[in-house]
Order: C-alpha cells, then structure tokens, then sequence
C-alpha cells in the first residue's frame, strides 16, 4: 500500500461516491482553511501494484518545529476500516510516505456512527461494523481519545439529527409538547423568520462569538466557499405585534380571572368545596402577573425599537442532499421568547420543502439526564423528534516516535 499526493479534482471525485463522505473531506470546506494557518493537502491511498484508489484524505497541516507538521483528518480518511489487515497496512503506509514528509503525527475522527438513538438515548439501531472497527485501529496503533459524552474532542461525537422528506403536518405532531408549545410561543411574541439573501453574518456572530472559538472570517469564508448553499437565518421580533399579541393575552387572562373570582364567590355562599376552584384562582393570578409583566416589556420594546430587532440567527450549509447547521445564537436579553425553536422550524419547513434527507442540528451532549448540565442544549435540539448518531469518536496516531518526543518535550517548555 500507497500514499501519494493527488489532486483535488481528483479527491472530490473519490470522496463523493465514499460510504462515510462529510462536507469537512471536501475541497469546499477544506479550501477556506489556509487562511486560518493550516496547509491543506489531498492524499490518495492505492495498493502497491494499482493507481486505483481505496481511499483518501483532505489533510489540515500545521507546523511543529523545524519544518515538521502535524496533521487532522476532519472526520476522518475516507478508508475501510473493516479489514484488519488493510488498516495495519495503512498505517504502515502513514509512517513511511507521510513520516519521509515531515508529519509527526495524524489525529482523525470518522464520520463512522457506532450507535443511532432516539431523543431519550435509548438505542434504536448499531452499526455492526463499530467494533470491529474499533478493534482494528487500536490494534493497528492508533490511540483511542475516549467515548466522552461531552465536547472534550475538536468535532463533536453526538450530533442531532431531523429526518426530513415526510409530510410537514406528521413532521411536527411528532415533535415533544414542550418544543410545540415554544414554537407557538414565539408565534405570539411576533417573531417572524426570514432567510438573509445578502447572507450577512454581522448580526449573527454578535450572538454567538462568546461561545464559538472559531473568528468572525471563518464563517464568512464558509459561507462565501460554499455559496449558494449556504443559507443565514434571522429571527425578527416585530414589537408592534408583540404589544398586541401581549395586551390580548393580558386582557383575555383578566376577563377569565374575574369570572373564577365571581364562581369563587358564589361557590362560597352555598358552602361548597373550593379547593379546585381556588386552585384555579391561584394559576390564573399566575399567570396574569406573567402576561402583565411581558405586557409591560413588550411595550418597552417598542418604543426602543419600533421597526423591530433582529433576537436570533443561524447559518447553515447544503451538502450531499442534506442540511447541516453551523451555528446558531439569540440575544439572551429575548432568550425567553423562545425564537430560535421558531428559526428551527422555518429551517425544516424549507428544507423538507426542498426534499432534502435530514437536517443536521449539530452537537449535543451525550448524557440524556434532565439534570445535566447540558439539558438545555439537548432540549432545544432533541425536541424535534431527533434522531441521535454516536461516532466512534477521535483518534491519534504517532508517525515519528522520535520526533514527536521532542515536539512534546518542546511543547512543555
């Protein structure tokens, strides 16, 4: 076995056709990456005796020390990993081409799923093959970073996922209550969703930029690489409607207390049980203090901003028939209006109507509790009726032990 490198061209046309292909091995996402300090090279991997290949690698380098590199395969070599020996091969192949090219060490995380779940965690289907895999890249030489549940590695090991192509009406009944009722919600606090044709990010990173480590210029060179399949979502708060939506909630709430109140009243005078109806007083007072306050909020916001403001956006890309979110952010001074469960569902709305597979909600956490401190997370993406893949996760593999212990040695220091 082989290692050479190959030609662009030539790596999209093997990676399209892959069984694991992902939008991260594709010379669209992986041509933006020089600007941000990597050096992007396309390696292809043949048998000794034929120049046809079995697989291949968008490969992001940087620099150690003295001209060595290390290098990341996002989400993987496109290889098959089920044959023991051909993975042992490879990695032979790793050490002796792209060890005499200076790279010390390779890092990858395939796109290969272990487990699919339902939104609870339970597991609904496994991929046969998982172990297997598994077994042949440890016993190959590459270590294991682990099955964290978390977000310890550089891409995340659960992900959410929309199945797309049903009808839109079944689509939603399927959805948990709660995200039902956030959706409604945000209907009546007057958010409106639009898709931005000018894709302008300025907006959008102002919400995100405290949690993503990535700058400003990596979104807008993604974006611009991946053009007319990149796609920016902006949900408005309309605050002339939210007034109006607010005082008819407040105004229907006062007229259904004072009847309660009267019923009370009156259910007093015969001596009868009032417990239920008392309960009933004590949730409806709730709730008008509620509609009260929101009433008072929504009429502030309208006179700070009577043309409406812009509370939530996400960006989001178009790869092999499939929807990926990137990234997403809302304005947490309008967090409780729940307007990005609303932008989500514009987003399924559209890309069911465009009969795309699956909209991809990107990382959750793996820890299923309620309790977590990552429940937030999982709730907004899981209540869409997602399905969960888990990957088999990252790994690493040393390609010159010397030389990276000095790296590492350097690296300390």
């Amino acid at each position: 076995m082989k290692i050479s490198i190959i030609e662009k061209e030539q790596f999209d046309s093997f990676a399209k056709t892959h069984k694991y292909r992902n939008y991260y091995q594709s010379s669209i996402y992986t041509r933006i990456m020089p600007k941000f300090n990597y050096e992007v090279s396309y390696i292809g991997i043949t048998n000794d005796n034929d120049d046809k290949l079995i697989g291949a690698a968008a490969l992001l380098l940087q620099d150690a020390f003295m001209k060595n590199k290390i290098a990341y395969a996002p989400r993987g070599i496109l290889f098959d990993y089920t044959d023991s020996n051909k993975v042992e091969e490879l990695v032979d192949a790793l050490k002796k081409d792209l060890g005499k090219k200076g790279i010390i060490s390779l890092r990858m995380d395939p796109a290969v799923p272990a487990t699919i779940r339902n939104p609870e965690g339970n597991i609904i289907n496994i991929n046969n093959e998982a172990n297997m895999i598994m077994t042949n890249l440890k016993q190959a030489g590459f270590t294991h970073k682990g099955q964290n549940i978390y977000f310890e590695t550089e891409k995340p090991r659960w992900e959410a996922l929309v199945v797309l192509q049903n009808d839109i009406r079944e689509i939603y009944k399927a959805f948990d209550k709660r995200c039902r009722n956030k959706i409604n919600k945000a209907i009546k606090c007057g958010i409106e969703i639009f898709r931005d044709e000018q894709k302008d990010l300025t907006e959008l990173y102002t919400f995100v930029k405290n949690k993503e480590r990535k700058p400003f210029k990596y979104f807008q060179e993604l974006c611009a690489s991946f053009g007319k399949n990149a796609d920016v979502f902006y949900a408005k708060l309309n605050t002339e409607q939210f007034v109006v939506n607010s005082k008819k909630l407040y105004e229907d709430e006062l007229e259904k207390n004072d009847k309660i109140a009267v019923e009370f009243q009156n259910l007093a005078k015969q001596q009868g049980d009032r417990r239920e109806i008392f309960e009933k007083k004590v949730l409806s007072d709730k709730l008008l203090d509620a509609y009260k306050s929101n009433l008072v909020f929504a009429t502030d916001m309208l006179k700070q901003y009577p043309q409406g403001i812009i509370v939530a956006g996400a960006l989001s890309i178009v790869h092999d028939n499939a929807a990926f979110l990137i990234t997403e952010g809302v304005n947490p001074k309008f967090k409780n209006l729940n307007a990005n469960y609303l932008l989500k569902w514009r987003m399924i709305n559209d890309y069911n109507n465009e009969q795309l597979k699956y909209l991809n909600l990107n990382a959750i956490s793996g820890n299923f509790d309620k309790k977590s401190k990552f429940a937030g997370l999982n709730e907004s993406k899981l209540g869409f009726n997602s399905v969960v893949t888990e990957y088999i996760g990252e790994y690493d593999i040393i390609l010159d032990n010397l030389k990276y212990s000095l790296y590492t040695k350097l690296q300390k220091k």
